[in-house]
């Protein structure tokens, strides 16, 4: 049985898992990320968290095949620098020399995004198509694509980046540091921001935040619709018409068979994807004479970055320049 540790790192937390040759994560562990401090003390929690997996599944690092990470960013193939990590403030960071002392095993890197969706492809909600657009709507939004059943993210390896595609000419400020990226009103944080715009005292959302809008939550937003709270309708017709335009943009330019969404705020569900799918079908050129492709939410969950990380090696993915 071949046995490969996946990584997944997030803003928020270290998650490792190890993987079996079916695609089975057979043992976890995780550590918060601790964004903020040196990149020394980040890779370290990176193997650290990553060998917890491995003792937790009953073995030893002898037992691995390899070391795939699912990373915040691209490695430029050119270069073997990690491109831009946002959540950490790296830039051009010589990613390998820091984790190749750390753990003896081959290291194959790629964006979390990418893993996400190579997950599900393996395990998930897109394990019937070749041909997948998937959206991460989290803190950030992380998008993922899939032709003809490999991963693509452009002639370089460093494109495919949904989330900073724009929605709008010289909207927010995004966290890349461009304006009116999908990013900035898609993610939860966009959502957040959104509501933050249009939240009025009085109502139903105002109180699940105790009335202090610095305590405002995405999740909040949802919760209130469900509730009834007129505001909180509004302000969720808005995300998802937003989403709808964004969706639509990429039917139009892939046309996959399948469009996966993941993410905290794809936990919303029905309340999602039902409205979604019509919004969807309004914005997409071409919609009503050839439809659009299946919509359906992650299936596996967080372990969708580990195991696309587990399995990078196997389907042949190196973006370091040979």
């Amino acid at each position: 049985m071949r046995y490969d540790i996946g990584l997944d790192v997030g803003g928020t937390n270290l998650s490792a898992g190890v993987v079996d040759e079916e695609g089975r994560v057979i043992s976890h562990a995780a550590l918060p990320a601790g964004a903020g401090r040196s990149i020394d003390e980040i890779t370290a929690d990176m193997a650290k968290v990553s060998l917890m997996a491995v003792e937790n599944a009953g073995l030893t690092l002898r037992d691995m095949a390899s070391w795939g990470i699912g990373m915040p960013s691209y490695v430029n193939p050119r270069t073997g620098l990690l491109v831009h990590a946002n959540c950490f403030g790296w830039r051009n960071v010589p990613i390998y020399r820091y984790l190749e002392p750390l753990i003896a095993l081959p290291i194959y890197i790629e964006n979390d995004a990418n893993c996400a969706v190579l997950g599900e492809t393996v395990a998930g909600a897109a394990k019937d198509f070749q041909n997948v657009v998937m959206l991460t709507l989290g803190t950030g939004v992380g998008g993922g694509i899939i032709l003809n059943g490999r991963i693509y993210s452009g002639a370089d390896g460093l494109g495919a980046e949904l989330g900073h595609t724009k929605l709008f000419f010289r909207g927010r400020k995004c966290t890349c540091g461009q304006m009116g990226c999908i990013d900035g009103y898609c993610s939860a944080r966009g959502l957040k921001e959104t509501a933050k715009e249009m939240l009025t005292d009085g109502t139903l959302l105002w109180d699940l935040c105790h009335h202090d809008i610095r305590k405002l939550e995405a999740q909040m937003v949802t919760e209130a619709v469900q509730l009834g709270d007129q505001t909180a309708v509004e302000i969720w017709d808005l995300y998802l018409s937003q989403l709808a335009a964004a969706i639509g943009n990429f039917i139009a330019i892939f046309r996959p068979e399948a469009v996966i969404l993941g993410g905290g705020v794809a936990k919303a569900s029905d309340l999602l994807l039902n409205p979604l799918r019509k919004k969807v079908q309004e914005s997409t050129f071409a919609a009503q004479e050839i439809g659009i492709p299946e919509m359906r939410l992650a299936q596996a969950g967080n372990d969708a970055g580990i195991i696309g990380a587990a399995v990078l090696e196997k389907y042949g993915i190196d973006r370091r320049e040979k």
